[in-house]
């Protein structure tokens, strides 16, 4: 990162790597997800699509991707957390540890054409899509005690 570049998140902030809602739970989305994770929205392209900071985006791509293709998608998202350009979380169904359903994923990076903004995006697959709202509320309330972003400068698409 170059001097004239503005950190995402300090560098003491300890960036979350959990967090538990009604119905749901989230970790660092990782290669680990793949056949799930590919599962997850290929199978809900159209809901996805249709879900409040994904209309008119281009994602997910409508003729899907590849094993091959989605792995290397998220082997960049874990640089990117790792790097702490970005935080991509995997929504996984139920509570507790351990291997469990992908049915979405979270979005944490900075805005690309506003600098100081932080973008802020979520999705739940077609058969979960009455976790949409309560995976907001979760992740709302997490951003504002959590994280170290004033309430002003977060664009989240409210459900």
């Amino acid at each position: 990162m170059s001097d004239d570049q503005q950190r995402f998140v300090p560098d003491d902030f300890e960036v979350p790597t959990a967090l538990e809602g009604a119905g749901f739970r989230m970790e660092p989305l990782g290669p680990q997800h793949n056949e799930r994770d590919l599962a997850a929205w290929s199978g809900s392209i159209a809901h996805v699509r249709a879900t409040p900071g994904f209309v008119g985006r281009n994602w997910p791509p409508l003729e899907g991707m590849s094993a091959e293709e989605n792995l290397a998608d998220l082997e960049r998202h874990a640089r990117d957390f790792a790097e702490r350009r970005g935080f991509t979380y995997s929504v996984l169904e139920g509570a507790g540890a351990g291997d469990g359903e992908v049915i979405g994923c979270l979005y944490v990076y900075p805005a690309k054409e506003q600098p100081g903004r932080v973008h802020v995006s979520s999705w739940v697959r077609e058969d979960r899509a009455h976790l949409d709202a309560p995976v907001y509320e979760a992740v709302g309330r997490w951003l504002a005690e959590v994280w170290p972003f004033a309430a002003e400068r977060v664009d989240y698409a409210p459900r």
